[in-house]
């Protein structure tokens, strides 16, 4: 269930749909669907059309071979088979597969890069994730505040 501030271009070709499963949602975007502006959802959700702006789950987030995403992912795991553009922020595990495209950066827990995966940015892994993508020991200089 895709919900926020959603400015619709879909393509009528190919709706997004959505299938249930035992407390489970899967979202799917698929191939020829356009979404400008936000998406969160608190399944998984797979894209294989192409999203302007930011997606947050607390499931997984697939960008299939044809999916193009441009703003900032935050989710629990993700595999990345298309084109990122953006922070891509993910809990557990994020891997680019040899098809994949990243510009941008990534804060993850643990990273699987495959050969022939594009990926241009910076990388922070961390043992902990923080709604920041910092744990306090992590964070860059000109954000830690001195004690007084």
């Amino acid at each position: 269930m895709c919900t926020g501030g959603i400015e619709n271009s879909l393509n009528t070709n190919t709706m997004a749909k959505i299938i249930e499963t035992e407390n489970n949602v899967i979202n799917q975007i698929g191939v020829g669907t356009e979404i400008t502006g936000d998406v969160s959802t608190n399944g998984d959700i797979r894209f294989d059309g192409v999203l302007i702006g930011n997606l947050k789950t607390k499931g997984k987030v697939v960008i299939g071979e044809t999916g193009s995403v441009k703003g900032e992912i935050n989710c629990k795991n993700s595999v990345v088979e298309g084109k990122v553009e953006g922070k891509i922020s993910v809990g557990e595990l994020l891997t680019l597969k040899a098809t994949s495209t990243l510009t941008g950066d990534i804060v993850t827990r643990r990273l699987a890069i495959e050969p022939g995966a594009k990926f241009s940015g910076n990388c922070s892994m961390t043992a902990e994730m923080v709604p920041n993508g910092y744990k306090d020991t992590e964070r860059p200089a000109e954000e830690v505040k001195k004690p007084k």
